[in-house]
């Protein structure tokens, strides 16, 4: 999904990543980014924030449940399984090497991914409060106060 101006609270060279806060693999794939971004080219986005909300309202996505990861990169958007190869290409090696499964066709890698999606919290769990970023991760984060 593409668009000529920049959604709320996303600067031009922004790259954005929003994820289920109280989700626990979502944490910890959010813990993987800052963990694996030595460039800092992400920002990452709780969609339970009012800037979360305002960017899903944007590209016209539910701010009552989440059901994918969305990647925002400038005004362009990615969903499922393209948001996750997008994120992995940016990572650079060895994580690059992940894209490989672009090969497969879309329907299938985005199946799977709805089957992790959907069944997240019964899998993983949930916190019952959306973890706040430790303080020298706080600028890594796009609604993080200054």
């Amino acid at each position: 999904m593409k668009s000529d101006k920049l959604p709320p609270h996303i600067e031009g060279s922004d790259k954005v990543i929003l994820f289920d806060g109280v989700c626990k693999l979502c944490n910890a794939w959010s813990q993987f980014i800052i963990n694996h971004d030595h460039k800092r080219c992400f920002k990452l986005c709780s969609v339970q924030s009012d800037e979360g909300k305002d960017i899903l309202r944007y590209f016209g996505m539910p701010t009552c449940f989440y059901d994918t990861m969305l990647y925002v990169e400038g005004s362009e958007c990615f969903q499922k399984s393209e948001a996750f190869f997008q994120i992995m290409a940016t990572l650079g090696y060895p994580w690059k090497t992940l894209c490989v499964f672009r090969l497969f066709p879309r329907l299938i890698r985005n199946w799977l991914y709805d089957r992790i999606a959907l069944n997240r919290y019964r899998l993983f769990g949930r916190y019952t409060y959306c973890h706040l970023p430790l303080a020298d991760h706080q600028r890594r984060f796009i609604d993080a106060k200054k």
